[in-house]
């Protein structure tokens, strides 16, 4: 006679995600900017996976957290557990019809993309269309994406070896605020007089500072403001008069024009560009080739310089 399986004690499925990202990314902040969750909620499901386990996962790191040794083993089963039931979702989802998996920067891809999504699968000659917006760089040896649309300010030195990138658009980065943000300061003329104004900032600093610099502002004080994280989160606050926000002139064409948004001063300030990124085995397939045409259309000021 034959016995019966032991049910399966899984842990929490949210809580071995929430595990997953954390041990792919290596913060917890990173994990939950994936996830679209805060912090604590990444760093709560942690907790509950290891009292389901009872196992220390991870451990404090200076300011943050790091992973076990019994963590990083746990971490590698966790990746390949996942794969696999991606790869079988895959398979259901799109019906033996192969997949094109893009990951693209989310102010990109719902104010410049989106709209022309359609020309692409025309393209695609049957195969479904996967865009992800993110702002996680995905891991091409884990099949994470077949395509990557980023903004690098540095394109050569961000690509990794094995990938191929291709500059499809070097944008002019504006400083950007309400008209009636402005209207309060109107004595606002050049790039330094923005110093001492609220400034919105994504992930750091990093970008105004690099800025001020290009448009010949020296000497800078420490720079303050709140820190978004996405570029359509500072356009919208800046849309809503709390401060200048950088962003790509590709970003804003329709606020500007629309005069929702205007330039605080007039700049020609370039830092980096738009960038495909492939493996690069897989360049010139028709897949891959097929988007970079795609992109030319829809940047056809663009001329794009392939990096080696």
């Amino acid at each position: 006679m034959t016995q019966p399986r032991m049910a399966r004690r899984l842990p929490p499925l949210l809580a071995l995600r929430a595990f997953d990202v954390f041990a792919r990314l290596g913060t917890v902040r990173a994990a939950a900017d994936e996830l679209a969750v805060s912090h604590t909620v990444v760093s709560r499901h942690i907790q509950n996976l290891e009292q389901s386990v009872g196992v220390k996962l991870v451990t404090k790191s200076g300011r943050g957290l790091s992973l076990t040794r019994e963590g990083t083993r746990f971490a590698a089963q966790m990746h390949r557990a996942f794969d696999l039931i991606a790869d079988a979702s895959n398979e259901l989802r799109n019906g033996g019809i192969e997949a094109v998996h893009i990951c693209c920067l989310a102010g990109l891809a719902s104010r410049r993309l989106l709209g022309r999504l359609p020309d692409l699968e025309a393209a695609m000659d049957g195969r479904e269309v996967i865009l992800q917006p993110t702002s996680a760089r995905p891991d091409f040896s884990r099949g994470e994406a077949d395509v990557e649309i980023m903004y690098l300010e540095d394109g050569a030195a961000a690509v990794a070896e094995g990938l191929r990138a291709e500059m499809f658009a070097k944008p002019r980065i504006l400083a950007i605020a309400s008209p009636e943000f402005k209207a309060r300061y109107p004595d606002v003329r050049t790039a330094a007089d923005l110093v001492g104004l609220p400034l919105i900032h994504e992930q750091s600093t990093g970008m105004w500072e690099a800025w001020l610099e290009e448009a010949g502002v020296g000497d800078l004080p420490r720079l303050r403001g709140p820190r978004l994280w996405q570029a359509h989160l500072t356009i919208e606050a800046a849309r809503l008069g709390r401060g200048v926000a950088l962003v790509s002139d590709l970003l804003v064409i329709d606020n500007l024009a629309s005069g929702e948004l205007v330039e605080m001063v007039r700049s020609d300030v370039t830092i980096g560009g738009y960038y495909l990124i492939a493996p690069a085995q897989k360049w010139n397939t028709p897949v891959i080739a097929a988007i970079r045409q795609w992109l030319r259309d829809v940047f056809p000021p663009s001329v794009p310089e392939p990096i080696s």
